[in-house]
């Protein structure tokens, strides 16, 4: 779009913006652009809304920049009045604020002399750092990060105490950008020393000396592709912090997540897991007791340039370690650091037929094994040299989260299910027992709901489960409303978990369906590599057959489903709406993928080549082509209602996704745009979706659930 266009653009819509909304969406200019890709004419006629962020995009950004963004605050504007306007949707913002304000603790961590951990009460913006001491006493806060804006915008990363509770490392972002800075206080005092370390620094790892600690940062902020690994003291410039490791920046791997350390507590070993796919790393390691008697650091190679995904801990001179190397189910091996032949290793828990380990911890003569079956969690343990001892005992059937340390007796057990708010249980390793610590009291009887899981069968054969929520006195008359969420990629695991905002759904007779297909981690590295590149077709697949399955068993119908999916599940939901339109009457397609020919153009997309493919290479460009949402909008065709959402501070998914695939929905769709709308939401003060505030959580479910609610005629009132 030249100067002349761009203005002409933004005094149209000005104009526009101060007429009446009605019920079409605003308009969007087409223009012709097109592009070759191994021999294929690609038109793109929305090109000019990926803004100056396009490699396409003409030398004045500027103005480009203005008309993008004056048409979003018009798609802001009509959309906001469509959502604001639904019925009941007042009550139930109420509701969902109650809910969504239950008490929310962080599981506790143990350091020194105190317990740390993170509450937020009632309508707070953002969850406050305590600490309280663990003979007994007060607890104070001890960083209250809704104090350092008025906007509720500034958000906790992460925290971590040093070994001896003296200090605390934690780290801050704003408006869901997750650059996130590091800065250390005092305990004892709450002052924050003079350290301060950005370039979107990850969780740290301190050492024994508790004045020193291990760092994964961005030695270019701006730079996705510019990971490395530094050790900071206290007190110094983090500018002059010695560089460990920098992640390669020419070839393949450049295009890979890079390094990330594994430290031990005595600062003698440093494991580098060097990511060289979604599924996949290379694992090497440093003596750096001898890099600083030499002043040189010598890589020693353990694992590389096998396709295996290795992580683990080090205790003394043992990395124990969690692999698919050779089990696609995952077994765990130790490898002796210090020996002379430090690449060995003994398996010390094999892999399993009927369950997957997801990860491992250290406790006191224990390794704590974290294990998924049929994507329900399970916690086994193994002494020191991998002979099982007595599991841990749930509390149900759910999803549960150890944090544990080598010398610590106690433990603290994370757990939660469907139908079950998130609770924290203090666990004795010497008897092994639980007593609760927190959990919160919920305004509703989750006894009136029950939680089944379902298997059924994708269009190959493939036995796929699903997990159903709804009321216990539900009829299965083919007309109940019905959401049906999904992920399906990068070995992500999808587990029951505690859904305050979908209750309000459930109470009144929805079903609410979350079906684990292929492409995530719930039965292991071979059902992961079985919905990634060439095979993404079969998480589609897998889709379609659970809501195939939802209707034939007489849970819903099309007319009554919703699906709903974000990030990986945006592309998932934007691929059912373009290649399934006639299946569910409405989508929620959030912080999406959706141009899968040009998506790795942005931001750190080139992280995901391993897990797409890239539209560059001539064999992935028929796949990708094949599937990709944005380029397979037929005009004439009548499409579900569609809610597209990004965050315009987004540095992982562009918002470039949503405002092309909503202007060409708009543009193509043949159905009523005052019954079957296509929305768009650009978030202005978030990302892709975390450390938002109270009130924009709040405001976001009550956006989903009253669309879905008013789409597939599930009353509110």
């Amino acid at each position: 779009m030249n100067k002349n266009i761009a203005i002409a653009f933004l005094i149209a819509t000005l104009l526009t913006m101060t007429e009446p909304t009605n019920a079409a969406p605003p308009a969007t200019e087409r223009q012709d652009f097109s592009y070759e890709l191994h021999g294929v004419t690609i038109d793109d006629p929305y090109h000019w809304l990926e803004g100056s962020d396009s490699p396409n995009a003409p030398g004045d950004g500027t103005a480009l920049d203005a008309a993008v963004s004056e048409w979003t605050d018009a798609q802001n504007a009509h959309t906001r009045t469509v959502l604001d306007g639904l019925p009941g949707r007042e009550n139930l913002e109420a509701e969902l604020a109650e809910l969504l304000s239950l008490d929310a603790y962080g599981t506790p961590r143990e350091a020194g002399d105190w317990l740390f951990y993170t509450l937020r009460r009632g309508d707070q913006a953002q969850p406050v750092l305590y600490v309280e001491p663990l003979a007994g006493g007060a607890a104070r806060a001890l960083l209250d990060v809704n104090t350092l804006d008025t906007s509720g915008l500034t958000a906790l990363a992460w925290y971590r105490p040093s070994p001896d509770g003296r200090y605390v490392a934690f780290g801050t972002y704003l408006a869901g950008d997750e650059q996130t800075t590091a800065r250390v206080l005092e305990t004892a005092t709450g002052e924050w020393l003079a350290d301060e370390i950005d370039g979107r620094v990850g969780a740290v790892d301190w050492l024994a000396d508790a004045e020193q600690f291990v760092v994964r940062r961005l030695s270019e902020p701006g730079n996705p592709y510019s990971g490395q690994i530094t050790l900071h003291s206290l007190g110094r410039d983090a500018s002059d912090d010695p560089v460990l490791f920098e992640q390669f920046t020419d070839g393949e791997l450049a295009t890979t997540w890079g390094p990330y350390p594994i430290v031990s507590r005595d600062g003698r070993w440093l494991v580098v897991a060097y990511f060289t796919g979604t599924d996949s790393n290379d694992i090497w390691y440093y003596d750096l007791d001898a890099w600083r008697a030499t002043g040189q650091l010598e890589r020693v190679d353990l694992l590389v340039g096998e396709d295996a995904l290795t992580e683990g801990f080090i205790e003394d001179d043992t990395f124990f370690a969690v692999t698919t190397l050779g089990a696609s189910n995952k077994r765990v091996v130790a490898f002796d650091l210090a020996s002379d032949e430090p690449a060995a290793y003994d398996e010390l828990i094999a892999a399993r037929n009927d369950a997957v380990i997801m990860g491992i911890q250290p406790a006191p003569d224990r390794i704590v094994v974290e294990v998924l079956a049929d994507a329900q969690t399970r916690i086994d343990l193994f002494d020191r040299s991998g002979r099982a001892v007595e599991p841990l005992a749930l509390p149900g059937i759910g999803t549960a989260s150890l944090l544990a340390e080598a010398d610590r007796d106690r433990a603290w057990l994370r757990y939660q299910s469907f139908s079950e708010p998130e609770a924290i249980y203090a666990v004795d390793w010497p008897s092994g027992s639980l007593t609760l610590w927190r959990r919160p009291g919920v305004p509703f009887d989750t006894d009136r709901l029950t939680v089944r899981q379902v298997f059924f069968e994708s269009a190959d054969g493939t036995r796929v489960p699903m997990f159903l929520l709804h009321a216990k006195d539900l009829e299965l008359n083919g007309e109940n409303p019905t959401v049906l969420y999904g992920y399906g990629g990068f070995d992500i695991s999808l587990t029951p978990a505690f859904t305050e905002m979908w209750l309000p759904w459930v109470s009144r007779g929805g079903v609410y369906a979350v079906a684990n297909l292929r492409g995530g981690g719930e039965y292991g590295a071979d059902w992961h590599r079985a919905g990634m590149l060439e095979n993404k077709q079969n998480v589609f697949d897998d889709f379609y057959a659970a809501a195939d399955w939802l209707i034939a068993n007489g849970y819903t119908s099309s007319a009554h489903l919703g699906v709903r999916g974000g990030s990986n599940g945006g592309l998932l939901t934007g691929v059912t709406v373009t290649q399934r339109p006639e299946l569910a009457a409405a989508a929620i397609v959030a912080v999406p993928l959706l141009d899968m020919l040009r998506y790795q153009e942005f931001l750190m997309a080139r992280y995901w080549v391993p897990e797409y493919g890239s539209a560059e290479d001539a064999a992935q460009f028929q796949f990708l082509r094949a599937y990709s949402p944005y380029q397979n909008v037929r005009p004439g065709t009548a499409y579900p209602a569609v809610l597209l959402t990004a965050g315009e501070n987004d540095t992982r998914v562009h918002p470039l996704h949503a405002r092309k695939m909503a202007a060409r929905l708009q543009a193509a769709s043949s159905s009523d745009p005052d019954a079957d709308p296509v929305l768009l939401w650009v978030d202005r003060s978030a990302g892709h979706g975390q450390g938002k505030p109270l009130s924009l959580r709040v405001r976001d479910a009550a956006d989903q659930v009253a669309f879905m609610a008013w789409q597939l005629g599930l009353r509110l009132d």
